[in-house]
């Protein structure tokens, strides 16, 4: 029987999945060709051997909600004995539960990904920062430190940790030894490094600060140089930053707003818009390619936005309750929820960190 019908009904065609990645939980958009039939029953779309919940079935276009338990697989689609092609869909796994991230997890040159329990503001937890190695074991690496926020690790491989109740940014060797870094910083959120060495931290009151490497010269907490590098509009949070390859700066900051921008800042500090539309923008992270993406939501539909440089959105990943994220070595990608952690491979290159 010819593969175009089966019980003498054309068999459904599948030309498209928008977006190809997905969280449990996040939607799915099929495009194609006889998705549905003539009767009232829904098709059956199955991901691998699990059947997904379909909330929209139409001729062309269907969409379905990814369960709980699913893992990357291909996407088919069947109704009336037909049965549709194959597409392939990446879908994110846990890698590490009862955390608390406020911001994107950070990654060492060994591939292990370091996420915080940060906490209500003021509350101290057993644990701070979690290390979760390559085969997902997770191990306490920091205890005790207040509203772990912020991570970036510097070019000397230690793990840099922001703390917006106490304003401060604490160091942490390899082996999880931690020393004050920098203090009175506001209310200290967002860190990230220029192509320079320099320490950029974000505060929630919209400024940010730039810290000077040492340059081999050793300072104390108290005596280190601090300085203004940029301000932002007050009801704009510093929260979340990262750098383009270029050296250009890029700060987001989640408010009740449903048009939220992304701005950027030169080196030399000029503040410009980037983009505007997003609902609730948190933690980003570059491409190789230059392109930006960021937890978000933009036109009803959230996850992973991604920006092209030209400032072209689409979404990248479906998901919710995303807080940030963080490119791995082999184009895969570490998400934060609001209390755990996924792996999904999203076939991107992440930009090299300085």
């Amino acid at each position: 029987m010819s593969s175009l019908f089966q019980s003498g009904t054309i068999a459904p065609r599948l030309t498209s999945l928008s977006p190809s990645a997905a969280m449990p939980g996040g939607e799915v958009a099929l495009a194609g060709a006889a998705l549905a039939s003539d009767t009232l029953d829904l098709p059956r779309v199955l991901i691998g051997d699990v059947e997904a919940h379909t909330t929209l079935s139409r001729t062309a276009r269907a969409a379905i909600e990814v369960p709980d338990g699913c893992i990357s697989g291909d996407v088919v689609l069947q109704h009336a004995g037909g049965k549709s092609n194959p597409l392939y869909l990446h879908v994110a796994v846990p890698m590490a539960e009862n955390l608390h991230p406020v911001s994107n997890p950070a990654v060492d040159a060994d591939g292990n990904v370091f996420a915080t329990v940060s906490g209500p503001r003021g509350q101290a937890v057993p644990v701070s920062v979690f290390r979760v190695e390559r085969d997902f074991q997770s191990r306490p690496f920091i205890r005790e430190l207040l509203n772990a926020t912020g991570l970036a690790f510097g070019p000397d491989g230690y793990l840099y940790i922001s703390s917006r109740a106490e304003g401060t940014v604490y160091r942490a060797s390899p082996e999880g030894a931690v020393s004050l870094f920098a203090e009175g910083l506001g209310l200290a959120t967002g860190l990230a490094f220029d192509l320079d060495g320099n320490l950029l931290v974000g505060d929630r009151s919209g400024t940010i600060f730039k810290i000077p490497p040492d340059r081999g010269v050793a300072r104390s907490h108290s005596d280190r140089e601090i300085f203004v590098f940029a301000t932002l509009e007050p009801s704009m949070a510093a929260y979340h930053l990262a750098f383009n390859g270029e050296g250009t700066l890029f700060v987001s900051g989640p408010t009740t707003s449903s048009s939220q921008s992304i701005h950027r800042i030169s080196r030399e500090g000029t503040v410009t818009s980037f983009f505007k539309g997003l609902g609730r923008a948190q933690g980003m992270a570059f491409s190789a390619a230059g392109d930006l993406f960021v937890a978000a939501s933009y036109r009803s539909q959230r996850g992973l936005i991604r920006i092209t440089p030209s400032g072209e959105p689409s979404l990248a990943l479906s998901g919710s309750n995303l807080v940030g994220l963080a490119f791995l070595d082999d184009g895969c990608a570490a998400l934060a929820t609001r209390d755990a952690l996924f792996h999904v491979d999203l076939e991107i290159e992440g930009r090299p960190l300085p």
